[in-house]
């Protein structure tokens, strides 16, 4: 059971993160001085993990950053203070453990870092060695040894919140979800079936990523669809971010922050970037579901889009294999973002069936994940 009024600490090497970034709310917030760096910092962690009396601790170790900058990720220096953090977190979570409460306590433990380096050393731009990053968690409900394909860095905080006991409101708007809350869905489950790239040429040749095969019960409709064209994308593919926002840097891909694992895109930009004919036009189709005729039921997905003209997505519904009806367009950028449609169920019906068009040339994109058809 957590108190009402939880009380957090925050202890940082880098002095903006307690002087600047975290909110005066925070009940403790000590930067520590420069000449101490992560040792100080190290040494005020353990002494208030293990004795203090706080719900929420957060702490900042800053020497790899230092390195790689100074260095760069290839560096000798760099693996030193890897190994050197590595020991820090260590004497942390002895302290956590040392704790004379701590077999009638709930704690979860979460390691990350904000980005990555360049081999020459410095971060700030779209390559992979530089957005990559990990997040190891332990404890509060978390798997121990599992690895997982459906966490973002926004999740972080949301877990957080959610191990604390407090509600997250949706209108936040928060990008995460609650590690403790996996919620796999049906692109996931093709996850085994994937494969590496025909044509793609950004994408390394060893990354496995992309399949055309839709999972059970759904369908591609490519009927309308061009010929030729780029392979991965002539289509809905199915894909994860490791491949597709490594086929072209620096055109946004990497901000489709509200899929996970394994989703759906229609990306008329890279389909276009092998001799074709035709164009892009194709239809994501869910399988059949169950609702009930005269009520009212929710459409929910994650979707992120691109526009240029003169793309368009469509978002279209059908009762009983009758004709579709569009219940959304997207003419126009939409940030990664939650949707849920209302949507007025006829009398007399008994399924509805989903579908994702989207048609365009040499435009940019659209995905599609988490697609789920309920009550209100």
């Amino acid at each position: 059971m957590f108190r009402s009024g939880r009380i957090t600490d925050a202890v940082a090497s880098w002095a903006p993160v307690t002087t600047t970034i975290l909110s005066p709310k925070v009940d403790t917030r000590i930067s520590t001085p420069s000449a101490e760096y992560d040792t100080g910092t190290t040494t005020r962690a353990v002494a208030e993990l293990r004795d203090g009396d706080r719900d929420a601790v957060l702490v900042h170790l800053d020497n790899i950053d230092h390195a790689g900058h100074s260095h760069g990720a290839a560096s000798s220096q760099y693996l030193t203070a890897v190994h050197d953090a590595d020991a820090q977190v260590g004497r942390m979570v002895a302290a956590v453990r040392a704790r004379p409460s701590y077999a009638s306590e709930d704690w979860l433990i979460m390691i990350t870092a904000d980005h990555g380096h360049t081999d020459a050393g410095g971060h700030g731009g779209a390559s992979a060695s530089e957005r990559q990053t990990f997040l190891i968690a332990a404890g509060g409900g978390i798997t121990p040894g599992s690895i997982r394909h459906d966490i973002k860095m926004p999740d972080v905080a949301v877990s957080a919140l959610v191990h604390l006991g407090i509600p997250v409101d949706p209108s936040w708007g928060l990008d995460g979800r609650p590690l403790q809350q996996p919620a796999p869905d049906a692109f996931d489950a093709l996850r085994p079936k994937l494969g590496t790239r025909v044509d793609e040429t950004g994408t390394g040749a060893s990354v496995v990523g992309f399949t055309h095969t839709p999972p059970t019960g759904w369908t591609v409709d490519n009927s309308a669809m061009g010929t030729g064209g780029v392979t991965e994308w002539r289509g809905w593919a199915f894909t994860t971010d490791e491949f597709w926002t490594a086929s072209e840097r620096g055109q946004g891909r990497e901000n489709n922050i509200r899929a996970r694992n394994v989703f759906a895109v229609a990306d008329g930009d890279e389909w276009v970037d092998k001799g074709r004919s035709g164009t892009f036009d194709s239809t994501l189709i869910s399988p059949a579901w169950q609702v009930r005729g005269g009520s009212t039921a929710v459409l929910r997905y994650t979707t992120y889009y691109r526009q240029e003209a003169p793309q368009k997505g469509e978002v279209l519904v059908s009762y009983d294999g009758g004709a579709p009806v569009t219940v959304r367009t997207y003419t126009g950028d939409v940030a990664s973002r939650a949707e849920a449609i209302t949507l007025q169920v006829p009398a007399g019906v008994s399924t509805a069936q989903i579908r994702f068009r989207y048609t365009g040339g040499n435009n940019w994109y659209w995905t599609v994940d988490a697609v789920s058809l309920g009550a209100p």
